[in-house]
């Protein structure tokens, strides 16, 4: 029988993506200047405040409050009328050094006895129904909001745009978990009042002209333009009849940071797999690699797309687990939900995969290269499924000169060890 699955996205004028950005941004410039940095920022905003919480340890100095005010400016939020303003807003910081209690756990005499920073499980997932390598749901769901962004950077279409927006796409699958359409899309986009009540015009009906406006360029300038992006054998997934519900509740002026209060870590679902898969609940923002949340959670999700990429199986997922203080993991296991295309069980493939994979957090950070400035990229639009890329980005703060780092952002998404799996695996 046929199911419904959806996942949501957010955009990154939402308050918990605000919070998520200063997160990333404060890690990254103390990894510019000191790469074996120790950090674990929180991020709170709410109208007309940003706090930054949390220990970092580092040899470096960053002036946190002018890079909280940048994230917000560059977002969107400029201007006072948005009730969050990044030039005037106030910033409160309640920073400390790591506890060393933590510390004595991860740093050691030889580096490659580096200790996880803490217990849990991570999990990482991967699966053929997309060429990224993630579900359906989750990327069409990504994909309307950074083509939204777009347009409103653009500033020539739907004028009125503000920075919060949210996106869910329902997909329908055939029994064994083909994407069959696209039946439900839902758009919520901050706006200007750009219809205001007045002696003729009641505010019901401003309301409605608004709605009106935005729902019709949603469906012929937004979905149009994303649809144009897609490859055609997902492209055709989404019919003109298909179910469009575009600011449910008729009005969204009041947004961001002064509609709701962000924090960091909030949308871990947004930022993985969009519900499908599993997640062990632990955030990435605003911690180095030393944390394991993060660092091993890259990790599984390069394991799972190149066992997927190599033709191991169809959909992977793939749990690690740690002990604080300890490097070797105390498990990894990987099920394949009967799709394995070897002849093998999913015992067999995690013992193959832990032979392969070394998942001690020093050899993580080495093979992926994460200690470096690369996170304030993944706090927008999903850590998995992005595009590796080299870059080279330009660091300042006051009273230094600016300097640039070339790296390379979202290693764990290379499909660089697929031979590797195929060799190990015995495929062609």
């Amino acid at each position: 029988m046929n199911y419904f699955f959806t996942s949501e996205s957010v955009s990154e004028g939402h308050p918990d993506k605000v919070a998520d950005q200063i997160s990333d941004a404060v890690l990254d410039e103390f990894l510019a200047r000191d790469p074996e940095s120790k950090v674990a920022c929180e991020t709170m905003v709410t109208t007309g405040q940003i706090i930054v919480a949390g220990e970092i340890r580092s040899e470096a100095y960053i002036d946190i409050q002018d890079v909280a005010r940048e994230v917000a400016k560059h977002v969107g939020y400029d201007r006072s009328e948005l009730g969050f303003d990044g030039e005037s807003c106030g910033v409160l910081l309640a920073v400390h050094e790591q506890s060393p209690d933590i510390n004595r756990g991860v740093v050691r005499e030889k580096p490659e006895e580096q200790g996880a920073g803490d217990q849990g499980m991570m999990f990482g997932y991967a699966t053929d129904e997309t060429p990224l390598y993630i579900p359906l749901t989750l990327a069409l769901s990504h994909a309307l909001l950074k083509e939204l962004a777009e347009i409103r950077r653009e500033g020539v279409d739907m004028t009125y745009l503000r920075p919060d927006s949210k996106s869910q796409v329902t997909v329908e699958y055939s029994e064994d978990g083909t994407p069959l359409r696209v039946s439900t899309i839902v758009v919520s986009t901050q706006h200007d009042e750009f219809v205001k009540p007045s002696a003729e015009v009641t505010a019901q009906e401003a309301d409605r002209r608004m709605h009106d406006v935005i729902a019709r360029d949603v469906r012929d300038i937004l979905l149009p333009r994303v649809k144009a992006k897609l490859p055609e054998n997902i492209r055709h997934l989404i019919s003109d009849d298909v179910e469009l519900l575009v600011n449910p509740t008729g009005k969204f002026v009041v947004g961001g940071p002064n509609g709701d209060t962000g924090l960091t870590g909030r949308k871990i679902i947004v930022d993985t797999y969009g519900g499908h898969g599993a997640h062990g609940g632990g955030a990435f923002s605003g911690k180095d690699p030393s944390k394991v949340d993060r660092s091993a959670a890259y990790a599984a999700r390069h394991i799972a797309k190149n066992l997927v990429a190599a033709g191991v199986a169809s959909r992977a997922l793939v749990q690690v687990a740690y002990a604080i203080g300890k490097a070797e993991p105390v498990s990894i296991n990987v099920n394949t939900y009967g799709t394995a295309k070897v002849d093998m069980t999913d015992g067999e493939i995690s013992n193959r995969v832990a032979g392969l994979f070394d998942m001690r957090p020093y050899a993580i950070e080495r093979r992926l290269k994460l200690r470096n400035p690369i996170y304030r990229e993944t706090s927008t639009y999903g850590h998995v499924g992005r595009t590796p890329r080299t870059v080279t980005k330009t660091f300042r703060t006051y009273g230094e000169k600016p300097f640039t780092r070339e790296v390379e952002l979202f290693t764990w998404e290379k499909l660089d060890y697929v031979d590797a799996v195929r060799d190990a695996f015995g495929l062609k």
